[in-house]
């Protein structure tokens, strides 16, 4: 029985800590924390953790000019706008069925590739993403009326979704002229300045004397997702390969929202389930062959 390597152990603590987030932010949103409050001081945080890291092991945190336009454009996508439909999709809906929305996360961010022309798209990929989108059909139809399924939550977990996949495409010219850390710190602070802003309302009025737990969840949500996260990810991209590592996103939103029905025992409906199975089905359709090309 071949060993288990560094690289894959990497990989699957990466997509652990990333599907045990779904469940930290439902418990502490549900546990005193408002919504735009615990985004902007977690995103907060974590610009000045990844800076500080940043910092210490490259002495700056430069750009060049038309690097940082394009650098600041991404970000108040993919940090500013993210974040705002993540935190509010999960207190509006529960954490399971935003998780396995992000199942599609893939499929979105080839078609946002496609769109601009950094991939060429096959006609089996096409398939895959119907298969996909009728699989969150499924997730939303599967929520019924109650609060936990509020359709306005699953659009958000969609925008959320989207948004992710905008800034995943968008940052690539710039991976090569950076590191990932100096990237991720860029993007941090600039991301933050507009979510702290549009959070001053809640700040104000947050209550800060919460509960030992709920700290211990906001540490883990900026130590983890925001910044170990990223260390574990690109040193396993870089030995076993964008590729291989990529597929192993596809258990995030399994994970999640087992982590979910587990720990804050949350149901899903039976058409639930069926749309994530779409959703994990469409993902192996699209990667059974090579369904992405370079341009």
């Amino acid at each position: 029985m071949r060993r288990v390597s560094a690289a894959e152990l990497m990989l699957l603590a990466t997509v652990s800590i990333w599907a045990f987030n779904f469940t930290v932010t439902r418990y502490v949103l549900t546990h005193g924390f408002q919504p735009l409050a615990y985004s902007a001081t977690r995103f907060g945080a974590a610009a000045i953790v990844v800076s500080g890291l940043t910092y210490g092991m490259e002495h700056s945190l430069k750009f060049a000019r038309r690097d940082g336009l394009l650098l600041a454009g991404a970000a108040i996508v993919g940090i500013y706008l993210n974040s705002l439909g993540f935190v509010y999709s999960i207190d509006l809906t529960n954490a399971s069925t935003v998780a396995l929305i992000f199942g599609s996360l893939p499929i979105v961010t080839a078609i946002f590739a496609f769109l601009v022309r950094v991939e060429r798209l096959h006609r089996r990929f096409w398939i895959a993403a119907g298969i996909s989108f009728a699989g969150v059909a499924l997730v939303a139809l599967g929520s019924g009326n109650e609060v936990s399924g509020s359709f306005v939550g699953i659009l958000l977990a969609l925008m959320a979704a989207g948004t992710w996949g905008i800034y995943s495409v968008a940052i690539v010219p710039l991976l090569g002229r950076y590191s990932v850390w100096r990237i991720s710190a860029g993007a941090l602070i600039v991301g933050s300045i507009p979510l702290l802003l549009t959070a001053i309302p809640q700040l104000v009025e947050q209550r800060w004397d919460l509960g030992a737990l709920v700290w211990a969840c906001f540490a883990f949500a900026v130590l983890g997702p925001l910044a170990l996260t990223n260390y574990l990810w690109f040193t396993a991209i870089d030995r076993v390969g964008p590729s291989r590592a990529t597929l192993a996103t596809n258990l995030q939103p399994f994970l999640a929202a087992l982590f979910a029905v587990v720990l804050l025992s949350e149901q899903l409906t039976w058409l639930q389930v069926a749309g994530g199975l779409a959703i994990g089905v469409a993902l192996l359709l699209a990667r059974r062959r090579p369904a992405l090309e370079s341009a």
